[in-house]
């Protein structure tokens, strides 16, 4: 049927651009309901039969169902994507076990034909998604190990899985060519994450993911993704130590990264948003480009690449201060536990924050440099603190202390400042003060998003929130860890290295569609064009 309204569209236009050139000729043209009796005799004289037997009668259900479609299949061209949204299809929500799993947000996603669950990482310092699988050496799998999981956790199996196939070498997204001996050999591959000592390697197969849609007029709310995945053999240093045992998935903005996958098949937009709630549990969607509203600030490239998510902040703001001489970049990095800043900067932030505090400061081994006795009767003033980006743009760590008990010997608590120098000429920002807001990774606009929001609450995703209130909690409002350790992890646990490689392409930006078809805009509002 839309071959030969389509087709009609044209000669139409061919006719009025052969009269173009005429003085005094106008072209005019009456607009007629696709569904309506007069557009059905056109089509029935054209011999369009087949077409007429499925013609809805007008104002029934089947009426308003195919108008419907025919609104969310353009739509879909418009947004140049099948769904607005997608999350994992055991529900998007993510988890934080504390101390038990290195501070991380985890989420669970099924992967795999019958499908598989893995309770793994959420990076956004990193592109891979590796899973544990064939080991030869890799953490316990026992929930009895971690005190914290209600089940045992799943290692992948190729064989098992019917649509489990290795990527081979000659792939243009094996990042390892040079190991391979032929182009039809698995694609191996190997990454150095940022805790010491720490890799993850095995070979890379593809497979399905399981998401899902709430959207009200999806054609389909199961969706199964084809992602690329590495079946990770053998895991050191962190990775058999408790953080991420059963797998990572890396949200970076490299080619090999599931958001880029979704995107590139057309499933969703180049964006997806974290939030981490305050209350150890949040959400993850793929596809969210947050609401006009929102406070923004655009990526910044490494060596003319975006090769990870680094933004520029104008000063660091400890109380009303924002410090001079503080302008730094910057990595967002849900990878990371804690935050990491350049040593010139780090040193002028705790001095300030430092002469604010009005508690006593104690030195402790093994833990951050600036702790205080919480112990003490007196109401104790902890100053707020801020990234202040251009456009007067600010982000509030809305958690900007860590407190909990000293140790088993000492029966006082204490409040420490969980920020550590770095010799690195950046700074990461990591989940601690990341906590309390939807985080939106818009990759197709280059830009990094943030506003107020309590994670679960489904119908506020399009409603603006507040995304950076002045007002800083009271004291006794700060962040607390019961019965968790003082000593953090000695650096962040997940994000591989910000700087190019040849295993981690570059951001490729989706370029919005500029010009539309004039048969699509003729089509938009359900009216063909027929001549006089």
């Amino acid at each position: 049927m839309f071959m030969a309204i389509g087709l009609l569209l044209w000669l139409l236009l061919a006719k009025g651009l052969a009269l173009e050139g005429s003085v005094g000729v106008t072209f005019s043209s009456r607009l007629v309901h696709r569904f309506s009796e007069e557009a059905k005799v056109h089509l029935a004289s054209r011999g369009n039969g087949s077409v007429l037997q499925s013609w809805p009668k007008r104002n029934s259900s089947e009426y308003f169902r195919l108008l419907l479609r025919n609104d969310v299949t353009r739509q879909r061209m418009r947004l140049g994507s099948q769904y607005e949204t997608l999350y994992p299809s055991e529900g998007g929500q993510t988890f934080s076990f504390g101390d038990a799993l290195y501070w991380l947000h985890y989420a669970w996603i099924d992967i795999g034909t019958p499908n598989v669950s893995f309770l793994v990482a959420l990076d956004a310092g990193s592109d891979m998604l590796w899973v544990p699988c064939d080991c030869i050496e890799c953490a316990s799998l026992s929930a009895g190990n971690y005190n914290v999981l209600d089940r045992n956790l799943n290692q992948y199996r190729p064989s098992l899985s019917n649509t489990s196939r290795h990527l081979p070498c000659g792939h243009k997204l094996c990042g390892q060519q040079s190991f391979c001996k032929g182009s039809k050999d698995p694609c191996p591959y190997s990454v150095q994450y940022a805790s010491y000592n720490t890799t993850s390697s095995g070979f890379l197969f593809e497979d399905k993911l399981h998401l899902a849609s709430d959207e009200r007029h999806a054609l389909q709310n199961s969706v199964q993704a084809s992602i690329i995945l590495g079946c990770g053999s053998k895991q050191t240093g962190v990775y058999l130590q408790g953080a991420s045992p059963d797998g990572v998935l890396g949200l970076g903005p490299g080619n090999i990264s599931v958001p880029s996958l979704l995107a590139k098949a057309g499933l969703t937009r180049n964006s997806f948003s974290i939030c981490l709630g305050e209350n150890e549990s949040g959400r993850i969607i793929f596809g969210d480009q947050g609401h006009a509203t929102q406070h923004s600030t655009p990526f910044l490239p490494i060596n003319g690449e975006f090769t990870a998510y680094m933004v520029g902040a104008e000063s660091f703001c400890v109380g009303s201060l924002c410090l001079k001489e503080t302008r730094f970049q910057l990595l967002i990095d849900s990878g990371s536990s804690f935050t990491y800043l350049p040593n010139e900067v780090y040193q002028k932030v705790v001095m300030e924050f430092d002469k604010q505090v009005n508690a006593a400061r104690i030195i402790l081994p093994h833990t951050w440099d600036y702790c205080y006795n919480a112990s003490s009767q007196e109401l104790i003033n902890i100053p707020p603190l801020k990234l202040a980006f251009s456009r007067n743009q600010t982000l509030l760590f809305q958690n900007p202390i860590y407190t909990g008990p000293a140790s088993q010997e000492q029966d006082y608590t204490l409040f420490c400042l969980p920020i550590t120098p770095t010799d690195e000429d950046y700074a990461i920002i990591g989940q601690n003060y990341l906590i309390g807001y939807r985080m939106v990774f818009d990759r197709e606009n280059l830009r990094f998003g943030w506003s107020r929001w309590n994670c679960q609450d489904r119908a506020s995703l399009t409603s603006p929130s507040n995304g950076g209130s002045p007002n800083p909690l009271p004291a006794n409002q700060q962040q607390s860890v019961p019965n968790a350790h003082a000593v953090p992890p000695a650096i962040a646990a997940g994000h591989a290295s910000p700087k190019p490689s040849a295993a981690t392409a570059g951001l490729t930006c989706r370029h919005s569609l500029v010009s539309l078809l004039l048969i699509y805009v003729t089509f938009a509002f359900g009216y063909v064009v027929k001549s006089i």
